[in-house]
């Protein structure tokens, strides 16, 4: 009877260690891990796709942006911007006329060494660059955002920026060889269609000094 007993004990002790070994084994496997950051980083679902490399210069696309296309897309950056006059800040500074000014401008707002580090103002392709890769731009920067990769996008919003209170005037536009070879093309027609013109004229004047047959002359 004892050795039946201990027997018993035994399955039951062994059934018990398998079933901690199986809860402890899930626990591992199915555990949660506290992101290295804290946060939600805002991405850009189109930013690895394009590379955000354009064959067309910014100033053409800026001369080509639509500012209210680009109030669409700021629409990516209100979680975290405010934009209208004397807004306040949130988890980014206000972008009311951020556009001309230093880097790091906006009085009380912590900015990040990396961000404060860049020399110079705001201009227009350091905007692009910016909102292309934050992470590229200000290496070390607290901003999460992953980057607009459409050059359009990036335009669209930029010229929307430069409308809230900035209003810098946008660069020339630049003429691409394309343009110039087509402008080109109607002159060279021109000279073409042209040279038939002057043949037809010299033509009379050959006929006039070839020698008169002896038979007309009779």
């Amino acid at each position: 009877m004892d050795d039946r007993n201990n027997t018993i004990a035994g399955w039951v002790l062994f059934a018990g260690i398998c079933a901690l070994g199986l809860t402890i084994g899930s626990q591992m496997l199915f555990a949660s891990h506290a992101p290295e950051k804290p946060g939600y980083p805002i991405e850009d679902a189109e930013a690895g796709a394009g590379g955000g490399e354009s064959a067309v210069p910014l100033p053409n696309l800026l001369a080509a942006a639509d500012p209210a296309k680009g109030e669409a897309v700021f629409a990516k950056c209100a979680a975290c911007h405010t934009i209208n006059q004397g807004g306040a800040n949130g988890i980014g500074p206000n972008l009311w006329g951020a556009l001309g000014k230093p880097h790091g401008h906006v009085p009380g707002f912590a900015y990040s060494a990396a961000l404060k580090g860049v020399a110079g103002n705001w201009d227009f392709a350091g905007m692009d660059e910016w909102v292309k890769s934050p992470r590229k731009y200000a290496p070390g920067t607290k901003m999460s955002f992953a980057g607009l990769g459409s050059p359009e996008d990036r335009a669209n919003l930029i010229v929307y920026l430069n409308s809230q209170g900035s209003n810098l005037p946008l660069p020339a536009a630049e003429v691409l060889p394309a343009a110039e070879d087509a402008a080109a093309a109607p002159a060279e027609g021109d000279a073409a269609a042209a040279a038939p013109a002057a043949e037809g004229e010299a033509a009379p004047a050959a006929d006039a000094a070839a020698p008169v047959p002896a038979e007309a002359k009779k």
